[in-house]
């Protein structure tokens, strides 16, 4: 059972999570993870450090230049709650800028234990496509989803 965590240190180390992502400093980015953490991303569970190893793969694969604004920032109790703009560089140096969400869960010793990082794969597939014929199937999946909606 987790003791009442600071919410000013949660939010320092979140902040400090983000500032070694942007510089892309993986071994920092693993210090802030317990060694028996969970990542939950894009529908893909991962578990324990190499499981984060391949997230952080993975993203940085993508995404060059990545800069994190912080929007709205939530804190009750070991859970940080944050919704974030990514702006990054990706493929021929074409910037794109995404909304994203993020729950990190702490332990005891401040180390995350659980990551979920929530963003919208149709908003990011468009922003990372030229092709025009995958644009025109984006745009159709998207308004698909919204039919009944709007």
């Amino acid at each position: 059972m987790e003791q009442n965590l600071s919410p000013e240190k949660i939010r320092k180390l979140a902040k400090a999570l983000d500032d070694a992502i942007e510089n892309r400093k993986t071994k920092e980015v693993m210090s802030y993870f317990a060694e028996t953490c969970e990542i939950e991303l894009v529908g893909v569970k991962l578990t324990g450090k190499e499981g984060l190893r391949k997230a952080i793969r993975w993203i940085f694969r993508y995404l060059k230049e990545i800069t994190l604004s912080p929007i709205t920032i939530m804190i009750e109790g070991n859970t940080f709650f944050e919704e974030f703009s990514v702006r990054t560089k990706i493929k021929e140096d074409k910037e794109i800028q995404v909304k994203q969400a993020e729950v990190l869960v702490y332990d005891d010793e401040y180390k995350v234990k659980s990551l979920r990082l929530y963003f919208d794969r149709l908003e990011l597939a468009a922003a990372y496509t030229s092709n025009p014929i995958e644009k025109m199937m984006i745009d159709r999946l998207s308004k698909a989803s919204l039919k009944g909606l709007l």
